[in-house]
């Protein structure tokens, strides 16, 4: 098996989405607006007032239209990214964040296996949120080998790797702040010409509806580079060398 690990470099972490508690807002004041116009509207409505009745479905209508114009604006602004060894990539929980970054890859015959670190940064959270621990949002995962093609884990795959190297934590295991689990997926990536690079994002949801989140419609994605796996010698030193390969400041596992 030919491994290689990621060694520690400095670069620019990314958050997802940027300004969250801004996003977030933004969504939340426009829903409760939408909601006071439409249901006065349909009150209105339903009173024969048709002239309130149209100017509270005007000013639904409005708010819509203004959050649309916001949403794809911020998409059509984005750029495309893909993060290096030692960039993170941070995704807002309710009151703190998680950072994901990738450790290293290794790869037997036509499979792919990339090891993510998934870390609690103590350093997002209040202090009045304690040390309880926190369960990520469900997470999406699939290596681009080109343009269009996405290739999602293999769980049969993934599982026997996993069982194999004892390896037990998932996306979805607790954590406190400050601790750190490493979990591997194993893909079908025969076609070693291609330079792969992993997709690590919120899995389809609610998130398509912030701005400025890279699952909203026309948003550009944030990948994480995959290394190319060193020759056998050269691998297995690397990884006697590196053990786990942690590339982050601080947490404990």
């Amino acid at each position: 098996m030919m491994q290689s690990s990621i060694p520690r470099l400095t670069g620019i972490d990314v958050s997802v989405p940027p300004l969250a508690p801004v996003a977030v807002l933004a969504f939340l004041g426009a829903g409760f607006l939408l909601a006071v116009f439409g249901v006065g509207a349909a009150v209105a409505f339903a009173a024969r007032r048709y002239g309130p009745a149209r100017i509270l479905a005007g000013g639904a209508l409005a708010v819509a239209s203004v959050y649309s114009v916001a949403l794809v604006a911020a998409s059509l602004l984005s750029r495309e990214r893909t993060l290096a060894a030692g960039e993170k990539k941070y995704f807002c929980e309710m009151d703190c964040h998680l950072a994901y970054s990738v450790v290293r890859s290794s790869r037997e015959g036509g499979m792919r296996a990339v090891t993510v670190r998934t870390w609690f940064d103590p350093n997002t959270t209040s202090p009045r949120r304690g040390d309880g621990p926190l369960t990520p949002n469900p997470r999406e995962v699939y290596l681009e080998l080109s343009a269009g093609r996405r290739v999602p884990p293999s769980d049969a795959a993934t599982n026997a790797w996993r069982k194999r190297h004892g390896e037990t934590a998932s996306l979805e295991s607790s954590l406190r702040p400050g601790e750190s689990y490493e979990t591997t997926f194993v893909f079908e990536a025969p076609d070693r010409s291609v330079t792969p690079r992993l997709f690590l994002g919120d899995a389809p949801g609610i998130e398509r509806l912030l701005i400025g989140h890279e699952s909203s419609p026309l948003h550009r994605q944030t990948f994480f580079a995959v290394p190319d796996p060193l020759d056998e010698t050269s691998g297995a030193a690397a990884g006697a060398g590196s053990g786990a390969a942690r590339i982050d400041d601080g947490g404990r596992s």
